[in-house]
């Protein structure tokens, strides 16, 4: 029984025999190694397509949203230009302006607010017709033909309505 472990061919068939199971070893592992990387090529690329899709839609609502963002400063610029929004845009910085000087100017807001309130009052009673020049020219001058009192003379204010200017 030793003389058949010993023997040369005995040997070399199991080597051989040893080999071919470690072969075979191989190429089952090369086999599943190869599948997985086909797997690992097929994520990657499905994941790409899947960026370069989502890049795309990105793109156009980037262009989507740039071409809007024009429009809509194209018409803030137009609706700027007209008169009534020109006023409000100016009355707008100027109270902007005013609640900053309040914040900064430390001897700038009581005197506003004094110039302010002044001015409203002036404003009221001129409104009201109870200012000095109206109670001397509707004293003088009366009630207007409607019933309405007017602080100028009938043809003067045929004058003014007419834009006309009366020297």
């Amino acid at each position: 029984m030793v003389e058949t472990f010993t023997n040369p061919f005995y040997t070399f068939c199991m080597g051989l025999g040893l080999g071919a199971v470690f072969l075979i070893m191989a190429i089952i592992s090369h086999w599943k190694t190869k599948g997985e990387f086909r797997r690992y090529k097929t994520h990657l690329s499905d994941k790409l397509e899947l960026e370069a899709r989502q890049m795309q839609d990105t793109n156009k609502e980037k262009a989507r949203l740039a071409a809007e963002n024009e429009s809509l400063r194209v018409q803030v610029a137009r609706l700027n230009e007209k008169p009534d929004n020109k006023l409000t845009r100016e009355l707008e910085i100027l109270a902007r302006a005013e609640k900053h000087m309040m914040i900064n100017a430390p001897g700038f807001a009581p005197a506003w607010e004094l110039a302010k309130s002044s001015a409203l009052t002036q404003l009221e009673a001129e409104e009201k017709g109870s200012s000095f020049p109206q109670k001397i020219f509707r004293k003088l001058i009366g009630s207007g033909s409607n019933g309405t009192s007017s602080a100028l003379p009938e043809s003067a204010a045929n004058a003014a309505k007419s834009g006309q200017a009366s020297a």
